[in-house]
């Protein structure tokens, strides 16, 4: 509504000051020369200045989206996540392959990448390094189902998420927007009994040793080191493994991947320190904090 009042004011401007300046050299001639060539000049000159009005609010808005880079092969895909980001109030810069990825990188910045893991002319992780080395700009994998090994790759090379596909919209939107959110915080690590979490890059080090994780170990560390002083019911874990990974979770599962977690994060499982067992309630936190980086 803005800018149909700021395209109708400006259009009755130029009628206003330009249209009598040129009807009064045109009458001297002829008055019916005069109808057919002013309304003319004044339709052709509103005709040049409305595409420069679209021109300059297109480019205020550009300034103002977030513009993620896209580098996807299959093109029915991109064009979809083209139109969707579009309407999500996002500018996308497509690439679909590694090699003009990295040529794009050259002329173009931006404030997130999805990376489609798989390409024709190599994979995303190249990409993801070379971003990487370059920033610290968001990225997310897209990758394909049940391929986790790649997924894990991709963590340890500093990537900030993951989703699988097919992928639902919605929740590929809100993951991006939380990622953007990170980015508008100072950057924070998690230390607890010799273990630090990184939650900008998804590095975990244990004793100063990086250590790897699966992405499911690594996002239910994330829950607990989210919520450090929480009590945290079996069923809220379930709950947030679900609405990260997409994957449904039972409790046995819940109850081995805990195991597993404090295997590699715990200096003896057996006596843990870092996940806590509240009997009867859930789980906890042990001492720790965030400590700014």
């Amino acid at each position: 509504s803005d800018f149909i009042i700021f395209l109708s004011l400006s259009f009755f401007h130029y009628l206003f000051f330009h249209f009598p300046v040129r009807g009064c050299k045109i009458m001297n001639n002829s008055r019916k020369h005069f109808r057919n060539v002013s309304y003319k000049c004044v339709l052709s000159d509103v005709i040049q200045f409305v595409p420069e009005v679209f021109l300059f609010i297109n480019r205020k808005d550009i300034i103002k989206m977030k513009r993620i880079f896209l580098v996807e092969d299959d093109k029915m895909i991109a064009k979809n996540l083209i139109r969707l980001l579009g309407a999500e109030g996002f500018h996308v810069i497509h690439a679909p392959a590694q090699e003009k990825a990295l040529s794009l990188l050259d002329t173009e910045s931006c404030d997130l990448a999805l990376v489609d893991i798989s390409l024709p002319d190599g994979n995303g992780f190249a990409v993801c390094t070379e971003i990487k080395g370059r920033g610290d700009t968001p990225v997310i994998f897209l990758t394909a189902s049940g391929d986790e090994s790649s997924v894990v790759t991709g963590l340890n090379l500093g990537a900030d998420d993951y989703i699988v596909k097919p992928f639902r919209p919605r929740e590929l939107v809100a993951r991006i927007r939380t990622a953007l959110r990170r980015m508008e915080h100072p950057r924070t690590v998690f230390e607890a009994g010799g273990l630090c979490v990184d939650t900008a890059s998804g590095i975990v080090r244990k004793d100063g040793c990086e250590i790897s994780l699966s992405p499911l170990e690594y996002r239910l560390l994330l829950i607990f080191v989210s919520h450090p002083s929480m009590i945290l019911t079996r069923e809220q874990l379930l709950n947030e493994l679900w609405d990260a990974a997409g994957e449904f979770v039972t409790n046995n599962t819940l109850t081995v991947y805990i195991k597993r977690l404090r295997e590699k994060i715990e200096q003896d499982p057996a006596e843990p320190e870092i996940i806590l067992t509240v009997r009867g309630m859930g789980y906890r936190l042990g001492k720790g904090g965030y400590v700014s980086k």
